[in-house]
This record gives C-alpha cells, structure tokens and sequence, in this order.
C-alpha cells in the first residue's frame, strides 16, 4: 500500500505527527479541522458560525491542495462540544455541499483541540 500526504502551504502546517490528509487507494483520508486561523494559530472567535465557517476554508484549502472540491467529497464527520450547535453548523454546512450530500455522522464530543467548538474531518474519492 502506498500513502502520500496532501499538504495545503495555505494552513499552519500540524502540531503533531499526523497529516492534514492522507491518498491511499484511490481516497483521501482528511485530518479533522478546528477553526484555527493560519496567521495566529488561535480558534477563530465569533460562535459556532465563524468557527464552521474557518473549518470550511481550513478543509477547501486541502481540498485545492489534493486539486478536488466539495462535490469529491463521500463523507463528513462532525464533532461538536455542544450538540445545541448543531442547527448553526448545519447552516453553514449546507453552503458547501449539494445533492447527492455525502454521508455524514455527528456526534457531541467533551473537548476539542485548541478549545474549538467544532471539528470537521472527509473522506473524498480520489
């Protein structure tokens, strides 16, 4: 089995050892995204909103990277500190996908990284 990672010189690159995302055998294997803004390496501020909305350029970023887009994209996974976001983030996630939708999972989690409120991982066809 051959891996290769997709690097995106557009985000920080990561704090520990793992890649923001990973091809192998004809998928892409995304790390999960916080809302950290590349310039400060801090949790974007403004809610649930703003921080869906930074995960969102966080995951394009790879996305161009890899040279695919959201319509690439065959399942999302959210994880939320708060499942009373949901409605928010759904909002924003809506933008950036149409039918057919990729499959998706959220779940409520304790803690994030980085204090975040959500975090967002794909799995895209390569």
């Amino acid at each position: 089995m051959s891996k290769t990672a997709i690097v995106s010189p557009e985000l920080a690159p990561p704090v520990g050892p793992f890649s923001q995302a990973i091809e192998v055998d004809g998928f892409l294997y995304f790390s999960g995204q916080v809302a950290q803004d590349p310039a400060t390496g801090k949790v974007v501020e403004g809610g649930i909103v703003a921080e869906t909305e930074r995960v969102f350029r966080n995951l394009s970023a790879i996305l161009k990277a890899a040279g695919k887009s959201s319509d690439d994209v065959v399942r999302v996974g959210v994880f939320l500190t708060s499942i009373s976001d949901f409605v928010a983030m759904n909002g924003v996630y809506a933008k950036y996908f149409t039918q057919p939708f990729p499959a998706r999972t959220t779940v409520a989690v304790a803690a994030l990284p980085l204090g975040a409120r959500v975090e967002i991982d794909l799995v895209v066809k390569a």
